[in-house]
């Protein structure tokens, strides 16, 4: 979906396909067929915005067989949908039973991180429209924090400078500029907005900026426009934005709160879980720790790194932190000149969350993402943004 800025520029708005997981190129293609084509429809769009998250075999399938590239754009093309970012987090598995800590690895000081964003770099600038110039990609914020000294750190420096460099040769090649965004994350060595700008003003390249995820900012209980000053005035670009909301406790002390955030303990993926004080943050790598004893404080407000559905908040005593998106929203893109242009909806929990609220079907998931692109758009418009066809 496209959205004319009031100072002419054009904003994208995309929904992420991690919430499909496929590890191979007919994985991909079955995923459009699917996935996104349906939800294009029930939008009652020509054309939809797609972040596509390409794992490891479907990003090599495509890089090395420019047949198969091709192919890709045509069926992209064919079924009224287009691609400006990628999610370049996940590596492979996503999709798994258990994902937890596995998502952060390969981390930045290993080869293999610095190999899969150069072919995803390479992949989507034969992936954007014809009338588009500029794609963006998201990828981990270095590492998981533990296991890192300052020789990893080094090397993922290191390999963040020569990425720079690739992209400015592929510019240089194909007329396409990418840029490649860390995405601050609970638990990481970026966990924070305030954490990436040392590292990024380290690099010193326009090419390598942030990826504002905007349940990880209300996770680490970060004030979107202090963050989003934050990074204007040290000169970081925000390359994209990923839409999201954290689950929200108000009285974790409660046990019928603490009854409904153990529903949303699962096996699957890393919840870390937030709590801050007039001594600072304080934290969980998962929310079932912070359920046992008094890992976290329970006088103060717990959030959940748990991506759920935007126009569906939990039911109470829960909430989402959806008033953070929209702050955030409105200084991404509410102001004279919009912070960044590429705008993801990413909720890839849909069946982690408890069973009840779980889409049972296909159309169910469907209506779903559709409902979550229909609330952006209405909060872009709110904003002044004019829907374009």
């Amino acid at each position: 979906m496209r959205f004319r800025h009031p100072d002419g520029s054009t904003v994208h708005l995309a929904y992420c396909t991690n919430v499909h997981p496929a590890e191979t190129l007919d994985g991909v293609l079955a995923q459009l067929r699917d996935h996104c084509e349906p939800v294009r429809r029930r939008l009652g769009r020509d054309r939809l915005g797609i972040g596509l998250w390409l794992a490891r075999d479907a990003a090599h399938a495509l890089v090395t067989d420019p047949a198969a590239l091709r192919g890709l754009r045509t069926e992209l093309d064919r079924r009224g949908l287009e691609v400006v970012t990628l999610n370049g987090f996940p590596y492979e598995g996503f999709g798994a039973e258990e994902v937890k800590y596995r998502v952060y690895k390969p981390d930045w000081a290993d080869p293999e991180r610095l190999e899969h964003t150069t072919a995803l770099a390479r992949v989507l600038a034969g992936l954007l429209p014809d009338d588009v110039t500029d794609g963006s990609i998201s990828t981990l914020p270095l590492a998981w924090r533990t296991a890192y000294d300052d020789a990893r750190a080094d090397k993922a420096r290191t390999a963040l400078v020569t990425l720079a460099e690739r992209l400015d040769a592929l510019e240089e090649l194909t007329g396409r500029s990418i840029r490649v965004g860390l995405e601050p994350e609970p638990g990481c060595v970026v966990e924070t907005t305030h954490d990436a700008i040392a590292p990024l003003t380290a690099i010193g390249h326009d090419r390598i900026g942030i990826c504002v995820d905007t349940c990880h900012l209300a996770t680490s209980f970060e004030d979107p426009h202090t963050a989003l000053d934050a990074l204007t005035e040290a000169r970081v670009p925000v390359v994209k934005s990923q839409l999201s909301a954290a689950l929200h406790a108000e009285h974790p002390r409660l046990p019928e709160v603490r009854a409904s955030l153990a529903a949303f303990a699962e096996p699957r993926f890393l919840h870390q879980t937030r709590a801050t004080t007039a001594t600072g943050l304080h934290g969980t790598d998962d929310l079932d720790e912070a359920l046992v004893g008094d890992a976290l404080p329970d006088t103060t407000p717990w959030r959940a790194h748990f991506h759920v559905p935007l126009h569906a908040a939990p039911a109470a005593p829960l909430t989402s932190t959806l008033p953070v998106l929209k702050a955030a929203l409105t200084r991404l893109v509410g102001g004279p000149h919009p912070l960044t242009r590429h705008l993801e909806v990413e909720t890839y929990t849909w069946q982690a969350l408890p069973p009840e609220l779980r889409p049972r079907a296909r159309a169910q998931l469907t209506d779903g993402i559709a409902a979550e692109l229909a609330l952006a758009r209405d909060l872009l418009t709110d904003l002044g943004l004019k829907e374009l066809p």
